[in-house]
């Protein structure tokens, strides 16, 4: 069976490495925000190109913690319109509506899957006050047309960078272009802790200062809460972790972008959509995403050559129980991308064999 993604080869090539860190960290004593955080936020943030990172807990939590800081801070009120795309995964969503404010959802370009600038430009109301772009499946969204829209309109931007971890355009790394942005290291990402880890990254000091308290409970002295807060700290384990990954991670990234080119050289089956080529590092390919009519087929096609596939996502967002208010959203090229797209194995361990298999029976595939 080829595994959509095989973790345990994957972090097979930083094993030693990752032990001796896990070692480093049982040993000192110290596991919640000590010198093992410090080292990692310094390392991602000049790896990112900006003043700050902040460890916190989880993806989700970076974003809500950006949104509740600007609020604290008088950036933002509850009722404040946020601009998201439509078919990105719920906790874009989530965030915004733990803050009380109110998602736009925006259709997404059919061919990159990214914001549409044309329909931010057509959402933007007089309530608007963020715009936060999903870089999905790895491809870094048009940063320089969607900050160019912010400045006209004294706009907000908060970059979701879960799945595009190194992502350059105009050699500006996602996480770099907004005034904010949040990742998510969950295990399955180009750069994934052996946990639940995330961060928030930024050039504002006010807003840095702000971050580090609510991650912290609201404090920036112990028993002394400015803000209500939260516990969301990263801890000493994954930051020691994640360190020892990210100096491997434009090289896992390279690997996965020559899988994605084989991919796209070679799979001619005209019943599958492609994702869009392009060769430069925009694209770290964290999801190699096809499209096609009747996907269970195609996947119970797959899973009889010994192939696993995902579906990332399977519902829009505005169609789960949980938003039933948005029900009522006539949201076309979302559904059509909802309904249609498969995630095929990619990942910086692939075998040549694993990808030429992989490409033949696509190849062979009938509709």
């Amino acid at each position: 069976m080829i595994k959509f993604l095989d973790l345990k080869a994957i972090n097979d090539v930083y094993k030693d490495e990752i032990l001796s860190a896990v070692t480093r960290v049982v040993d000192s004593g110290w596991y919640i925000t000590g010198q093992e955080l410090k080292k990692f936020e310094s390392e991602f943030s000049t790896y990112c190109g900006v003043k700050h990172c902040i460890g916190v807990a989880n993806g989700l939590d970076a974003l809500i913690l950006v949104l509740r800081a600007w609020k604290l801070l008088g950036m933002l009120s509850p009722g404040d319109e946020v601009i998201v795309p439509a078919n990105t995964y719920i906790a874009s969503i989530l965030a915004i509506t733990e803050n009380d404010l109110v998602p736009v959802l925006v259709e997404p370009s059919l061919s990159t899957y990214n914001l549409s600038i044309e329909n931010v430009k057509k959402a933007i109301t007089n309530k608007t006050r963020v715009i936060l772009p999903v870089h999905l499946y790895g491809l870094i969204s048009d940063m320089p047309a969607i900050m160019e829209i912010a400045k006209e309109h004294n706009i907000l931007v908060l970059e979701d960078c879960a799945q595009a971890h190194g992502s350059l355009i105009e050699n500006k790394r996602a996480g770099a272009w907004g005034d904010a942005a949040g990742f998510s290291f969950y295990p399955g990402k180009n750069l994934g802790a052996l946990g639940d880890a995330g961060a928030i990254t930024t050039n504002n000091d006010t807003l840095a200062t702000t971050l580090l308290a609510l991650r912290n409970y609201g404090s920036h002295k112990k028993y002394e809460n400015i803000y209500c807060g939260l516990n969301s700290r990263l801890d000493e384990m994954q930051a020691a972790i994640l360190s020892v990954k990210l100096s491997g991670l434009d090289e896992d990234n390279k690997k996965r972008r020559k899988v994605a080119i084989e991919f796209l050289s070679k799979i001619n089956n005209p019943a599958i959509i492609l994702p869009e080529f392009n060769p430069s590092e925009n694209h770290v390919w964290h999801l190699f995403v096809i499209r096609v009519e009747n996907r269970d087929k195609l996947i119970e096609y797959l899973s009889e050559y010994d192939i696993q596939t995902l579906v990332h996502y399977p519902t829009a967002p505005h169609k789960q129980e949980a938003y039933s208010s948005l029900q009522h959203l006539n949201l076309p090229v979302t559904e059509e991308i909802h309904r249609t797209v498969i995630s095929i194995p990619i990942s910086p361990v692939m075998q040549k064999h694993e990808i030429s298999h992989i490409v033949n029976v696509l190849n062979n595939y009938s509709v």
